[in-house]
Parts: C-alpha cells; structure tokens; sequence
C-alpha cells in the first residue's frame, strides 16, 4: 500500500513541489520514497512505499521498465502477479525478473500486451500512474471496484494526480475554489460522489477506467478515458445467465471462490491479520482465514461502553470458537470524541460518515500488531444484506398498482404545501412521486427537505444514482444494489476504510471484491440471496459451515456512535456552536446561514436530530482546516 503523486507541464519549482506532495501523504507510505523526473522536466512522478511485498530496493518505485520505456508509481496489491509472471516467462516476453514485485510484472505487462490487456489481466486493488516516455502520454487506471483513490484535474495550466486530494491543495498555484455546485449533493449523502470532488476542476478518478493524457497538457477537454471494465455490465451479464444450481451448490462454488481470494489476500512479506466486528460478514471472512492458516490467525475488535453500540463480546465468542489470536480494546467516548479534530486531515475533503470514529480507532489499534488487515466489506451489497432493499420492495409493491398519473400530482399537492416540512407527510410526498424503485431509493435518501437548503448555490447535478436507468435489471433488489455498488459503497464505505486505515501506515484488502466473487454474486438469483425471514442466505450457508448459527443469529448493532448524545453534551455542543456562528457562515459566504441555525436549533431546542447536523459540522470542520479558497461557480 502506497501513495502516488504527480503532474505534467508544471510552472514552478517541480522538484520542490512534488516532494511537497510526497509529504502531504507520507502516513500512506511511511517506509520510503521515490521521484522520477523526466529530462525536459515535463512529467514528476512521486510515491510513499509501505513495503508489503519484496522490501528490498527492488521493489522501490517509481519503476522504470527494462527497456526504458514505462516508467510507474503505483498504489495498491496485484493478487495474481505471479500467475501473470509465469504467462510473461512462458510466452518468452521477459527472460527474467530483477526481483519479486507485482510492480516489475506490472510493467512488463504493460509493455508485452498493451495498457488495456494488461490491466484486464490484473486482479487486484490498484490506482496507477504510467508514463510512456516513447509516446509521450501519462496513463491514470484505477481498479474495478474503486477500493484505491486517485484524485486528477487541473491546476493552473498543469495537469496533477494524487492518491491524497490533500496532495493536491498544497501545489504552488493551488486557487481552485470550492466547488458550490455539489454541495447539495454532500448535504444529502454525506460524502462527495464521483466523479466530483470538493474543488472545481479536481476529479475521482471513477472505477474500471484508464485516463489518458498526451503531452503537452493542453486542458481538461483534452484528457480522454475509457472504461476497461464495467461493473453495470456484469451485473447484467450475470442476471442474464443466472445460477441454475442449488442453494448448497452456490454455498460451495462461494465458499471456493472466497477461499481462493483470502489466500491470495493473506500473501505478504509482514503480519497480516483480519478485522472481527461479529457481523456475518467479517466472521466468514475470519473463519475461512483460519482454515487456510496453519497458525493462529490475527483478528482485530473495538468494543464501546455504550452497550447499545458493543458487539464486542460477540466477536470474542466467534473467535474463540474459530480459534483466532484475538485482540480487543474497549474504547471510552474521550478515545472517540479526540478523533473529530484528525478527520479533516484524513479525507481531504468533506466526509461525514460518524462510523469513520470506530473506523480509525480500530485501524490504530490493528497497525500496533499487524501490517496488513482484511476486512468483510462488501457483503451487504453484494448478498443483500441491507433491511433498506427489503423495505424499498415491500414499499414499491404497496405504490405500483396506483398510476404515475394519480400519484404525481398527489406528491406535488403535499410537496407544495405546509405539510412539507411536517413528518412523515414530507417523506410520503416524495416517495409517492417516484416512476419506479430507483426513484423510490433515491427519493428516500432526499426525504430531507432542508438538505437541498443548506448551500446558497442549489444546482442539481448529475451523479450515478440520478443517472441509473430504471429498471436496468429486471428485479427490484438487484437494481438497488447496483446502485449502491456504483456510489455509496466506493464513494463511502470504501472511503472511509482507505483513509482511516491509511491514516495509521494500515494496510486493507477486501476479499469480497475479488474480480471473480463479484462476478458469481451477480449471477446469484436473489431468492439465494434473501427471502422475508434471511439476508444474505447464501453467504450465511458459507459462514455456518465454520460457527454455530446460534452464535450469529442475534440483532445486529452496527458500527456507530451516538453521534446525537455527544452533540447535546457541554464539550463537543461548544465546538458545535462555534463551527456554526452566523457570522462566521456570512464570511465564508459558501452556507446559508438561517438554513444552519434553523437545523441546529430544532435539535437543541426542540430535540429534532438530523443527520445533516453531522454533515454540516463536518464540513465547517473541514472548512477550518483544509478549505483554502472561498467557494467559486463551481462544475459539475
């Protein structure tokens, strides 16, 4: 795990500022650090190495192909490099290796078989940067999924890239405002979707793509991309050719799937352990860990005092029923609350997922024992885990049968009315003017009528749930996973699992989003998947093979904080309060200021908790913090 730095055609001291960018991000690659510097001093590639595999010199990056051609700075683990190696050697590509890295592979693959074959041939979690020094065009590729960042766009006349947004902001020439225009979409959601960032002309790089730039760099317009694979189209794929076996066969055909993914997941040169939060899913994750491993496998929890919120007696029972060499720390709310001031500094943009807490404090305490840890991400999504699918169907069934034509006008009258800002009459208005279950997820999401209202700029952006097409897939579940695949879980979950771990020099791999797990969970029908009484069946089949079922089957609690609680309390209401003067919100001209205090006083005063609360303290955190600029037109 690494991070990556770089830019093309920069005006100013190039050597200074990319060192500069190489420690804004030096906690994602504490162990050491490389440049490269092309002769005409148009192209800087920079990296931060926490050494996984080969620790030697040679695995150090930026890597220059043996023929001199490709210079790379990569972020990330390429699980089957070495099945990828022996292809190379087989086939006469290379003769030989100068050491054991995926990244030599990596190159030489680039170099055997084209950029796009050979990143199709890659399984793993990877951001890119690949300069071709004969054709004289800079490559940006980011995995499938989205589980490693990569943030590009332009600053003055520059193109940059960085795996850290943060790496960004302190360029000489960095005056991009902040970008106004998806400020609506962050007081919705709570964390900024791709392709967009919190700055204009700054962009995610979005999953399964290849960014290309040719040099001289003569504007955004004049980047292109292309997808080399798209997770929309395996969904499809796999719905059209679905699973025809039994349960117990899909349970068997998952289990040797995870299996293999956990054992090439498990390979590294320094301790490898695995997060235990007693959900289904980290204990499936543990369990075939342990199974595959001859010793005791490392597993990891954070227990809280508020026992509303601790599943930590729950983890330790499955671990030592697995076996496992268990670690727990139970946490105080003083541990939690002294977070909230790192939070800024971690994301480098507004984020404001509260589990981001216990995230962090579980990441610091793994990093004291392990190097690496796995985690059990990507279950929900992929196996139907979520009570909001089941209740975004049975909702659906209940509207289907009334005409788009009656129900439309029905939502506007209500919408259009005093009763707007009244619950639930507000969230029904808006659910009943959905065209279909799409509509219906994302109408659930802006049941809040005042999060629109937050920001003084109110533009409505295109983002990958307004552009999902309705009933992409035939069945009401899958659409809403897929959704979920395409934003919420690489936009947040995978966010939030990134930075915090990285904050802390923590390795994460996610075995779950392995290529070919992915692709079977898509073929899955969903009655294998949930039915009224079970989520994620399948993935249960698996999981009790290992533990007892009684030891799972209890109310699950999640992985929260009582946010609310803390903000009523002296300490963190006075930082609450101070974040949100009015004359502080009239400064920065970015926020409405009586949209802010109203919010605010219904909680104080009349005990009305939203979560935008937490997403507007976030943001003016981030403000304080990290913004530089004052907003702009903004982009999107």
């Amino acid at each position: 795990m690494c991070g990556i730095a770089g830019f093309c055609n920069f005006k100013g001291n190039v050597q200074e500022n990319i060192e500069r960018m190489k420690r804004r991000m030096v906690h994602r690659g504490p162990d050491a650090g490389g440049t490269y510097l092309s002769e005409d001093l148009q192209v800087a590639l920079g990296h931060r190495r926490l050494s996984i595999v080969d620790l030697s010199e040679a695995g150090a990056q930026p890597m220059t192909s043996r023929s001199g051609r490709f210079v790379i700075s990569y972020n990330g683990e390429i699980y089957n490099y070495r099945k990828i190696a022996e292809k190379l050697l087989k086939e006469k590509k290379v003769s030989a290796f100068r050491g054991s890295s995926d990244t030599e592979v990596l190159l030489e693959a680039f170099e055997a078989y084209g950029i796009k074959e050979a990143i199709s041939l890659c399984k793993g979690m990877f951001a890119i940067a690949l300069y071709d020094k004969k054709e004289r065009i800079l490559y940006l590729l980011r995995d499938r999924i989205g589980e490693k960042p990569l943030y590009y766009g332009q600053v003055g006349e520059s193109f940059v890239f960085a795996s850290d947004l943060g790496s960004l902001a302190v360029l000489d020439g960095f005056h991009n405002p902040v970008n106004r225009d998806v400020l609506g979409l962050y007081f919705v959601h709570g964390y900024i979707p791709a392709p967009y960032s919190v700055y204009e002309n700054i962009y995610k790089l979005e999953p399964g793509t290849i960014l290309k730039v040719g040099l001289p760099f003569r504007g955004l317009d004049s980047v292109r991309t292309e997808k080399y694979w798209s997770l929309k189209e395996t969904a499809r794929k796999g719905q059209e050719n679905p699973f025809r076996g039994s349960a117990k066969e899909a349970a068997d055909t998952l289990e040797h799937l995870l299996k293999e993914a956990i054992s090439d997941q498990m390979e590294a040169d320094v301790p490898v352990g695995a997060f235990l939060s007693a959900g289904i899913d980290s204990s499936t994750v543990v369990a075939l860990m342990q199974s595959l491993n001859r010793g005791k496998v490392k597993s990891f929890t954070i227990g809280m005092e508020d026992k509303r919120f601790d599943e930590a007696v729950y983890a330790k029972e499955i671990a030592a029923h697995l076996g496992t060499e268990h670690t727990e720390l139970y946490i105080t709310e003083k541990d939690a609350k002294s977070v909230i001031p790192k939070l800024s500094g971690m994301f480098g943009e507004p984020f404001a997922d509260s589990s981001q807490i216990p995230t962090y404090l579980v990441s610091k305490m793994t990093r004291e024992h392990v190097t690496v840890s796995l985690s059990g991400d990507g279950g929900d999504e992929l196996f139907c885990g979520y009570t909001t699918y089941a209740s975004v169907e049975r909702i659906w069934n209940k509207m289907k049968n009334v005409p788009y034509f009656i129900r439309k006008p029905c939502s506007e009258l209500i919408l259009h009315s005093p009763l707007k800002d009244r619950q639930p009459y507000g969230v029904k208005g808006k659910l009943l003017g959905a065209k279909g279950p799409s509509d219906l997820y994302i109408a659930s999401f802006e049941a809040e009528p005042l999060a629109r209202q937050i920001s003084l700029q109110q533009k409505e952006c295109s983002y990958p749930y307004s552009e999902y097409e309705p009933g992409f897939l035939k069945e009401v579940n899958h659409n809403i996973m897929l959704m979920d695949m395409l934003m919420y879980h690489p936009d947040d979950i995978l966010v939030k699992v990134d930075r915090t771990a990285m904050a802390v020099s923590l390795e994460t791999r996610v075995p779950m989003l392995d290529r070919d797990v992915v692709e079977f969970a898509w073929s899955l029908p969903v009655a294998l998947k949930r039915d009224d009484s079970c989520r994620k069946k399948v993935l249960r089949d698996v999981l009790y093979r290992y533990v007892p079922r009684e030891l799972m089957e209890r109310p699950k609690k999640g992985f929260s904080i009582p946010v609310e609680k803390w903000l009523r309390e002296e300490e963190l209401r006075q930082w609450a309060e101070e974040l949100l003067k009015e004359q502080t919100l009239k400064e920065q001209g970015i926020l409405n200021p009586q949209v802010v205090r109203k919010i605010w006083k219904d909680f104080i005063c009349e005990g009305q908790w939203r979560i935008q609360i937490w997403y507007i303290l976030m943001f003016q955190e981030w403000m304080k913090n990290e913004g530089r600029t004052q907003g702009g037109k903004g982009n999107c």
